[in-house]
């Protein structure tokens, strides 16, 4: 049988995160390039219509040269402001998820940590219970043999004097021989 796995691998946490600040960005990237390229596209068409609107007298052309170049820069400085607020939008976006993500990495650490804990606790109680429980078990083993010991004693003093007597009776009767 195969041991690779059939299943496509699911993306951790930090991925999917990284993911998204990375769309966001691409999304503001492509926005603010649009609004350039909308801005330019504006700049040539005034262009073209104040170059296609020559005037006969000087005086007007320099009040539309004036006019478009004031337009020009209007509209130099709004694209710029909408870049600048995109950015910022991004930025602020991308701060919220990156705080969002310290925040439940955090969270899940402290989960684990506390389970962890947990688990030594538990293994130090069960340690504890199989000592004093091991501990009870010795001493009433002690008490059973010290009470065999002492049953036996008289047993034991018995058989001796026994063995005594007869061994004595066994040399009498060795030396009444000889």
């Amino acid at each position: 049988m195969s041991t690779e796995n059939t299943q496509p691998e699911e993306k951790g946490f930090f991925e999917k995160i990284k993911e998204t600040i990375e769309e966001f960005w691409d999304g503001t990237k492509e926005t603010a390039e649009d609004i350039k390229e909308k801005a330019e596209d504006k700049f040539d068409d005034l262009k073209e219509k104040v170059t296609a609107k020559k005037p006969a007298v000087a005086k007007k052309a320099t009040a539309a040269k004036t006019t478009v170049a004031n337009k020009t820069a209007a509209a130099k400085k709004a694209v710029a402001k909408k870049v600048t607020a995109t950015t910022g939008k991004a930025k602020k976006e991308a701060a919220d998820v990156k705080a969002t993500a310290t925040a439940k990495a955090k969270a899940i650490i402290d989960k684990a940590k506390a389970t962890t804990a947990s688990a030594k606790k538990t293994a130090t109680d069960v340690k504890a219970k199989a000592a004093t429980k091991a501990k009870a078990v010795t001493d009433k083993a002690k008490t059973q043999v010290a009470a065999v010991k002492k049953a036996a004693a008289p047993k034991a003093a018995a058989a001796k004097s026994t063995a005594k007597k007869a061994t004595t009776t066994a040399k009498k009767k060795t030396a009444a021989t000889k």
